[in-house]
This record gives C-alpha cells, sequence and structure tokens, in this order.
C-alpha cells in the first residue's frame, strides 16, 4: 500500500499558496512542491488532496493511503459532504479522483506526523513569490 501525505499552506487568508505532497512505500519516496496562486489556507488543503490523487492515478498507484492534518478535509471525504458550499466543487473533484483507485483511505494525522509535506508547502509557497 502507497502512503500519501499532503499539506496545504498560504501566507495570508487568502495569500501566496502552495501544496506538499510526500509518498513513500513502493520502495523509495516522492516529494512534490506544487505553487497553487492566491488562495486561501483550506482551498490550498483541498488543492493537495487534489494534486496528490492526480499524482497517484498518473503513476498507476491503485491502493493508496492518504494522511493529512487537515481535519476539515479528512472529515468532508469521510462523510462526502463540505459543510462550507464554496469546497463542495473541490471536495467532488477529490471524490471523483479517489474513485478512480481502487482503495483509497484517508486518515487525520496530528501536524507533527506531517512535517515532511508541511515543508514542502511552505518551499511552493516561497516558489510562488
Amino acid at each position: 500500500m502507497i502512503e500519501v501525505y499532503i499539506d496545504g499552506a498560504s501566507a495570508g487568508n487568502p495569500g501566496p499558496s502552495g501544496a506538499g505532497v510526500f509518498i513513500k512505500g513502493h520502495g523509495s519516496a516522492e516529494k512534490y512542491s506544487i505553487p497553487l496562486g492566491l488562495m486561501s489556507n483550506h482551498e490550498a488543503e483541498y488543492y493537495a488532496l487534489i494534486k496528490a490523487l492526480e499524482i497517484c492515478i498518473k503513476n498507476n498507484y491503485r491502493t493508496v493511503s492518504f494522511r493529512t492534518d487537515s481535519e476539515l478535509v479528512s472529515r468532508a471525504v469521510e462523510k462526502e459532504f463540505a459543510k462550507n458550499k464554496s469546497f463542495a466543487p473541490l471536495l467532488e473533484k477529490a471524490l471523483r479522483l479517489a474513485n478512480e483507485l481502487d482503495l483509497f483511505f484517508i486518515k487525520w494525522i496530528p501536524s507533527n506526523d506531517n512535517k515532511t509535506a508541511d515543508e514542502l508547502a511552505r518551499l511552493a509557497i516561497r516558489k510562488n513569490k
């Protein structure tokens, strides 16, 4: 099973944002630092999920377990419902992508356990400026 750690970050709310994706479990580790443009921190968290799902699909990773320190995103995915209507299109896109995988899990983890993805997201913000 592939483990995927994701994080979104924003310098300001809204502000320059980035996504960090750290993938391990197939004999090596992959790191992605993706500039996202201007958006809120919550939007960046959703985009981190979407970008990571796109990477998994492109690389044909079929069984994946995602880890995020965003309770907002993990709850929304588990319930398949975004309380804030402005996030509904992002959640719908993420769920569509997740359905392309054979097996998809998402789990909330504490920020301390997500440091690599956080560092990658912050690096993407610096690339953005």
